[in-house]
C-alpha cells in the first residue's frame, strides 16, 4: 500500500505505538527541528517483514551529501534499501545519499525506501539525525514548488479512493507502479473469461481463489494462469479475486470490470470544434491514448489527444484547431483536460505526451511541450492569453517554448521550465520553412536504474538534440542533454527514427534511448551508431532467444542504406540486412510463427518472412503494422487497422473485427492505445468509435495457461507504453522474449510505490 494512498500520522514521541501483523496500513513518525524533519513511514506489513519510505526535509543550511541515523527499539533488521545506501550495526541504522539526491536545499527534501524484518513487535523510531543534527522541532511548512510562468503551482489534494489489496513488495531496487488486480470479466460463448494481474512481485508462492458473488468457483486455488473460464455463468455476474499466500485467503479485490459484449465502452467528452483565422472549420477526433495510475488507487487511468480534424504533417503549411488532452476514469468520469493553445500545432509530430509517476508519490504526471496560451486543467495560464506566434503558413517558428510538468489527478501545473532542446535557428534543422525543426520525440526511460527520468527530443533528419528530466520534490531538473552538433556526437546526426525505443541494451541495470540507427548511453553519450541513417519503423527487444542479449530490427528510408537490418542492440553489430530498395515505410519484428524459433522479420519493401538468421522462411504477413499477445499461446498476432489476425502459412485467421470503432493516424492505422492494460499479461486494444463518444477497449475472449506477471512490471515494457504515442507509433516489446518455447520470464528487480 502505498502512503498516498492512506496515511495515519504518529508524533515520534508516541513510541508505544506498534503495527499488528498481517495489518496492512500505513504508519508515519514525525520528527521535525530547526535543522531537519524527517517522515518515516511503514507503508506495507506482513508476517515477519515490512516496507517502508522516509522522507528527510532539511530546514537548515543547504546540505550536498547526507548521512540520516535512527535506532530501532525492537531488533528489527533493514534488508534492502533503493534510493539510499542503508547500513547498520545492532539496533543502529545510516542511511546515507546516493548521487542524484545528494543535496538537499533549505526546505528541500530526499526520500528513500527499504524493506525490513521483524519478529514480535515494530514500533516507529523515537528519533532522527541528519548529519549529527537530532531532528526534534516543529514541523517546516509545506515545501515549495517551481511555479510555471504567471501561475503558482496547486496544492494536490490526497486521494479519496480505497488502497488497492496487495502482497508485500519485491526488494528490487526499479520503482514500479503499486497496481490492483486489474480483475476483468469478458463474455465467452455461453461463460465469462474472468482474468487478473499477476504482479511481478509474486512470480512466485502466490495462488488465487475466484469468487462469483460470495460463491468461490475454483475447487483448489488456482497456481496456473491467472485466468478461468467460467463456463454456463450468467452474463454480467459479479467476480473478485483473492490471493491466496501461504495457504491464508488474503482480502478480496475491487469487483472486475464487465466486458459484456467483448469490449468496455469509456465515454468521453468530444470538443466544440471550431474556425480558423482562414475561415476553415473543423471538428475533433480521439487520438493517441496513454494509461497511469492517476489517483493513487492501484487502476490505471487514460489519457487522451484530442486531434482536430485540419491537423497537419510538418510539410504541409495551414492553420490547426488547438489540441486538448484529457483525463478519463475508466467509468467514463472526465478528471480534467488541458487546452495547448493557438501557439500548439496539431498533429502528430508535435505533441509528445508522457503519463509516469516520476516524483515515486505513487500518482502518475503528464509531461508535454506548452506554449503561451496554454491552459492547465485547472484553468491556470501559461504565459501570454493574447500572444499568436503563428505566421501566415499557420507554422509556429517564434516565441517561447515551455516544458510543463501537470499534475495527473487534477491536471494542475506542478512545474514549468524553458523547452530543452530550444529551436534556436530555424534553418538549422534542415529547412527553413518549419518541417524539420518541429519534429519532437519523448519517452520515458531509467537512467539511474531505480527511478524514471522524462525524455524530449528534436531533430532527426539532420541534428538530433535530447534532453533528459527529472521531476523531484516538485521541480524540473535536467540531468543531461545530447546534442549530435557536439564534438565526438557526429555520428548520431541523421539517424533518427519517427520514433525511439527505451532499452537496458548493455544490461549494466540503467536503460538506453535507442534513438533510430543511433544509440544514446543512460549518462548522455553516444553509445554506438550504425549509420543506417532515418527510417520509420523499429523494435528492440529478445528477438533472438538464441543469443545473449537484446536486438534491433530496423528499416530505412535512405536509398544508399540497407532497406531493414537486424543488429545487436549493445554494440550496433549488423547481424544482417537486406539490400537497398528506397524508402521501406513498415517493418515489424516478433515470434509470430511457431515454426521458427525467435522472432520472424518483415517489411514493407522486402518480400518473404526472415528468420533470426536473416534467411527466408515463408510467406510475409498482409500487414506490417502493430502487435497483439490474443489468444492462449504465447506466439504473438498481427494488429493492423480495427481487426487482430492469427498468422499462417498459407493465410491469416481472423481472430477479432472491432465493431463501430476507427484508427487513427492515416494510413499508419494504429490503435488509441494497445498494451497490457487489464487482466492478464495478455494485451488490450483500444480504439476509438467511429463518432468518438467513447473509447473501446477489446480484451481476449481466449484462456490461456501460460503464466506471466503483468507486462507493466516489466520496465522495458512499461516504458514502451509511455512512449507508444510518438510520432508514428510502434508496438510495446518487453525486455525479454515472448513465444514459443520460452522460458521462465525472469523476475523484475522491482518494488512498489
Amino acid at each position: 500500500m502505498h502512503p498516498s494512498r492512506h496515511r495515519l500520522t504518529l508524533l515520534a514521541a508516541t513510541t508505544a505505538a506498534t503495527v499488528v501483523a498481517g495489518t496492512l496500513g500505513t504508519v508515519v513518525a514525525s520528527a521535525a527541528a530547526v535543522g531537519c524533519r524527517v517522515d518515516y513511514q511503514i507503508t506495507n506489513q506482513w508476517q515477519g517483514g515490512f516496507g517502508a519510505n522516509v522522507t528527510v526535509t532539511n530546514l537548515g543550511d543547504p546540505v550536498n551529501g547526507w548521512a540520516l541515523t535512527w535506532s530501532y527499539a525492537a531488533g528489527q533488521q533493514v534488508t534492502q534499501a533503493w534510493s539510499a545506501t542503508v547500513t547498520q550495526s545492532g539496533a543502529q541504522v545510516t542511511a546515507r545519499n546516493v548521487d542524484y539526491n545528494a543535496a538537499i536545499a533549505t526546505n528541500g527534501s530526499a526520500s528513500f525506501g527499504f524493506n525490513g524484518s521483524w519478529t514480535g513487535s515494530n514500533p516507529v523510531p523515537s528519533s532522527f539525525a541528519l548529519n549529527g543534527t537530532t531532528c526534534t522541532g516543529a514541523p517546516p511548512t509545506e515545501e515549495p514548488t517551481t511555479p510555471p510562468p504567471t501561475t503558482p503551482p496547486p496544492t494536490t489534494p490526497p486521494p479519496t479512493t480505497p488502497p488497492p489489496t496487495t502482497p508485500p513488495p519485491a526488494t528490487g531496487v526499479v520503482q514500479m507502479e503499486n497496481l490492483d488486480r486489474g480483475l476483468i470479466s469478458v463474455r465467452s460463448g455461453s461463460g465469462n473469461l474472468v482474468s487478473w494481474r499477476l504482479l511481478g512481485t509474486e512470480t512466485s508462492g502466490v495462488a488465487f481463489n475466484l469468487y462469483r458473488g460470495s460463491t468461490k468457483v475454483n475447487s483448489s486455488p488456482i497456481t496456473g494462469a491467472t485466468n478461468y473460464l467460467d463456463s454456463g455463468a450468467a452474463a454480467g455476474s459479479a467476480y473478485t479475486v483473492r490471493a491466496v499466500v501461504g495457504g491464508v485467503e488474503q482480502t478480496a479485490s475491487a469487483s472486475a470490470l464487465q466486458f459484456g459484449a467483448g469490449y468496455l465502452d469509456v465515454p468521453l467528452q468530444v470538443p466544440a470544434g471550431g474556425t480558423t483565422p482562414s475561415g476553415e472549420s473543423y471538428s475533433y477526433s480521439a487520438s493517441d491514448a496513454s494509461v497511469g495510475d492517476l489517483n493513487g488507487d492501484g487502476s490505471y487511468e487514460i489519457v487522451l489527444k484530442w486531434e482536430p480534424s485540419n491537423a497537419k504533417d510538418n510539410s504541409q503549411s495551414g492553420y490547426t484547431g488547438n489540441v486538448y488532452v484529457d483525463a478519463y476514469t475508466l467509468t467514463g468520469s472526465r478528471l480534467w483536460r488541458i487546452d495547448l493553445g493557438r501557439n500548439i500545432r496539431a498533429g502528430a509530430h508535435y505533441t509528445q505526451f508522457q503519463v509516469y509517476d516520476y516524483d515515486g508519490d505513487g500518482r502518475a504526471e503528464v509531461a508535454m511541450k506548452t506554449a503561451d496560451g496554454t491552459r492547465s486543467g485547472t484553468g491556470q495560464l501559461i504565459g501570454s492569453s493574447s500572444a499568436d506566434y503563428r505566421n501566415s503558413s499557420g507554422y509556429v517558428l517564434s516565441g517561447p517554448e515551455y516544458l510543463t510538468m501537470f499534475n495527473g489527478q487534477t491536471g494542475a501545473i506542478l512545474s514549468t521550465v524553458s523547452y530543452d532542446p530550444p529551436r534556436g535557428t530555424v534553418s538549422s534543422w534542415g529547412d527553413s520553412y518549419g518541417n524539420r525543426v518541429d519534429r519532437f520525440l519523448a519517452g520515458t526511460a531509467y537512467l539511474d536504474g531505480q527511478r524514471p527520468s522524462l525524455i524530449m527530443a528534436r531533430g532527426y533528419y539532420t541534428r538530433a538534440v535530447i534532453a533528459a528530466w527529472d521531476f523531484r520534490n516538485g521541480a524540473l531538473t535536467k540531468r543531461w542533454t545530447f546534442d549530435s552538433n557536439s564534438s565526438g556526437n557526429g555520428a548520431a546526426a541523421g539517424q533518427g527514427n519517427h520514433q525511439l525505443s527505451v532499452a537496458d541494451v548493455d544490461a549494466d541495470g540503467r536503460q538506453e534511448i535507442v534513438y533510430g540507427a543511433a544509440t544514446i548511453d543512460d549518462n548522455g553519450r553516444l553509445l554506438h551508431s550504425t549509420g543506417n541513417g532515418h527510417g520509420d519503423a523499429m523494435h528492440v527487444g529478445d528477438l533472438d532467444p538464441g543469443r545473449s542479449g537484446l536486438e534491433v530490427f530496423k528499416v530505412d528510408e535512405d536509398a544508399s542504406k540497407p532497406s531493414s537490418y537486424f543488429a545487436d542492440a549493445r554494440t550496433g553489430q549488423v547481424l544482417w540486412s537486406t539490400p537497398a530498395s528506397g524508402d521501406n515505410g513498415r517493418g515489424v519484428s516478433a515470434d509470430i510463427w511457431a515454426g521458427s524459433p525467435g522472432a520472424e522479420s518483415w517489411s514493407s519493401a522486402v518480400a518473404g518472412l526472415a528468420n533470426t538468421r536473416g534467411q527466408n522462411v515463408g510467406r510475409k504477413p498482409s500487414s506490417a503494422n502493430f502487435l497483439a499477445w490474443w489468444d492462449g499461446d504465447p506466439v504473438r498476432e498481427l494488429l493492423d487497422g480495427t481487426k487482430i489476425d492469427k498468422y499462417g502459412t498459407g493465410g491469416e485467421t481472423r481472430l477479432l473485427d472491432g465493431s463501430g470503432v476507427a484508427s487513427n493516424n492515416g494510413t499508419k492505422s494504429t490503435p488509441a492505445l494497445s498494451g497490457d492494460i487489464l487482466g492478464d499479461w495478455r494485451e488490450e486494444v483500444i480504439w476509438r468509435t467511429t463518432d468518438s463518444r467513447a473509447l473501446r477497449i477489446y480484451s481476449t475472449p481466449t484462456p490461456t495457461s501460460t503464466r506471466i506477471y503483468t507486462l507493466m512490471h516489466d520496465p522495458q515494457y512499461r516504458v514502451a507504453i509511455a512512449w507508444q504515442n510518438t510520432a508514428y507509433n510502434q508496438p510495446p516489446h518487453p525486455g525479454f522474449f515472448i513465444g514459443n518455447g520460452m522460458g521462465i520470464p525472469p523476475t523484475p528487480d522491482i518494488h512498489l510505490r
